[in-house]
């Protein structure tokens, strides 16, 4: 498990939903997007790191 990794991602979700939000109430289709989308890629990372968790368990 990565820490850094999750930190940058639960930053980046964070950033993502600050995004989002601004773009809702601007009523900006592109910056509601871009915000949705870092708050995939953030989710994306968290999965990452469970398997990389999951694997490393399995192992020991």
């Amino acid at each position: 498990m990565s820490i850094e990794d999750r930190a940058k991602a639960t930053a980046q979700n964070i950033e993502g939903k600050v995004q989002a939000a601004v773009g809702e109430i601007t009523g900006d289709p592109k910056d509601k997007a871009e915000g949705e989308a870092k708050q995939a890629q953030a989710e994306a990372t968290h999965a990452r790191e469970d398997v990389k968790d999951a694997m490393k368990d399995a192992i020991d």
